[in-house]
């Protein structure tokens, strides 16, 4: 890869900083403002976007705690955000299994903003951002180490679709 490909994908991360648990909207967000709010963070990734049938199926399947008068709050969009980054890696059994995991584990905001930190730290590396991963977070636990490696799996993803996507326009140019 030559330097100006490398440095065209690292300007697709760097600013990248998902919402921590306590900056997700407590006002409630109907379906449609809580794809629109998921998607602007996600689909810049280059991430499958979220769609309404998406989310009923993970709330009818019970991945997901059911809207409050039709409404979303932090608990159900930071199962979304990561619903939306496993889909791709693992089945709908397994993710219902790591958030029974996590629950029996961490609160959910300890574990949502260590998931959005530990996708940043990985990113920013894969990108060539930094020249090695942090440890992020303060415990360390085999749960933890679980999700190091499903966020690591979806950051190589994001990466490979980033560079095959950036490829393709250097072909078609």
């Amino acid at each position: 890869m030559d330097k100006e490909m490398k440095r065209r994908m690292a300007e697709s991360v760097r600013g990248l900083r998902l919402p921590r648990y306590a900056e997700i909207p407590t006002v409630g967000l109907y379906l449609e403002q809580t794809i629109k709010y998921i998607n602007s963070y996600l689909a810049p990734l280059g991430c499958l976007e979220l769609t309404g049938s998406m989310v009923s199926n993970y709330v009818k399947k019970g991945l997901i705690p059911a809207p409050v008068k039709k409404q979303y709050f932090p608990e159900q969009i930071s199962y979304l955000f990561f619903v939306a980054l496993a889909k791709n890696l693992t089945s709908m059994e397994n993710i219902d299994l790591l958030i029974s995991v996590q629950r029996a584990t961490y609160t959910l905001p300890v574990a949502y903003d260590y998931m959005c930190g530990e996708l940043e730290n990985m990113l920013f590396y894969f990108f060539g951002l930094k020249d090695r991963p942090e440890e992020v977070g303060e415990t360390d636990s085999d749960e933890k180490n679980l999700l190091r490696g499903l966020i690591m799996s979806a950051a190589n993803v994001i990466y490979l679709n980033n560079y095959i996507e950036y490829v393709r326009r250097q072909n078609q140019e």
